[in-house]
């Protein structure tokens, strides 16, 4: 078994103390073990699988998972585009899903997981447009790279980052749109023009 409802078992699996792997979405051996852990200490027939009762028992203790819970490495499915998404070529970015859709005319030709800026450094939400590309960017301000930078709201820009890369949702930007993926990136800095709408939403 796979995909969302396994991933809601597992995040209430880690919210009672019995899974600690995070949720992925696959009932592998690691959740099969927390699910008959779980089963045993309450008196249920010890199967592994997660059927009626089990189920049933393990909501009556714990809440509805968050987005953040199921989804904490990224991936999470990207919500409907908003409105201003839907015309012309736009770099659409989804603070709720974390995810940034290239869309032209309401097609979308690519999606990549995203993080933004802390709550000190939060970025920018609204409708912009790409006003300055740069491929080999460094900070001026607090001198890191930004590989594949493009701007669009002072100095708030879509750009590669590294430390997501290695460290993912731990770490924030300064505001900026943090997208892991490089060569995804590459090809996005590629087919992205100066003057193309961003719009950044929740």
């Amino acid at each position: 078994d796979s995909g969302r409802a396994v991933r809601a078992l597992q995040a209430r699996l880690r919210q009672v103390g019995w899974l600690a792997a995070v949720p992925n979405g696959t009932y592998g051996p690691q959740t099969e073990r927390a699910v008959r852990g779980f089963q045993g200490r309450r008196g249920l027939p010890a199967t592994g699988r997660a059927d009626t009762v089990t189920w049933r028992r393990l909501v009556a203790m714990t809440r509805e998972p968050t987005t953040w819970e199921m989804y904490p490495m990224g991936g999470q499915p990207a919500g409907p585009p908003d409105a201003h998404c839907l015309t012309g070529r736009v770099l659409c970015v989804d603070k709720t899903s974390r995810t940034l859709r290239w869309m032209i005319d309401g097609r979308t030709l690519s999606t990549m997981s995203v993080r933004f800026g802390t709550q000190y450094t939060p970025t920018r939400e609204g409708e912009f447009q790409v006003y300055w590309k740069s491929r080999h960017h460094v900070s001026t301000l607090y001198h890191t790279a930004m590989p594949y930078a493009m701007f669009f709201s002072g100095g708030q820009a879509v750009h590669y980052s590294a430390d997501f890369a290695a460290r993912g949702y731990a770490g924030g930007s300064h505001g900026c749109v943090n997208v892991r993926d490089e060569a995804a990136i590459a090809r996005l800095f590629a087919q992205v023009k100066v003057g193309d709408k961003v719009v950044v939403y929740r």
